[in-house]
């Protein structure tokens, strides 16, 4: 495996544990009536790369499960990043 491979892999697996964590404290900061975090900031984060870790805290936590921007929009981040990675992994191996 690459420097490159490592770094990615290493950005992807903190960028969902992060994005997840938000999730989480988001929605307790919901049932405790404190600050919240954005809506957008929530929604970035999972474009950025952490739609996994979004999409696990909706399910996990569910949270924001109603809102047709995170019921749709982020099931559709995450499947346009997966066909990206499909695209990236079928061009460098010269299978495309």
């Amino acid at each position: 495996m690459s420097t490159i491979d490592t770094i990615i892999i290493g950005y992807a697996i903190v960028i969902n544990v992060i994005t997840l964590l938000m999730y989480g404290i988001d929605k307790w900061k919901a049932k405790h009536s404190k600050w919240r975090i954005p809506e957008a900031t929530l929604l970035i984060m999972a474009a950025v790369g952490g739609s996994i870790g979004a999409w696990t805290g909706i399910k996990l936590f569910h949270h924001k499960t109603l809102h047709k921007k995170f019921k749709y929009g982020v099931p559709a981040i995450l499947i346009l990043q997966l066909a990206i990675i499909v695209f990236i992994y079928l061009k460098t191996n010269n299978l495309i």
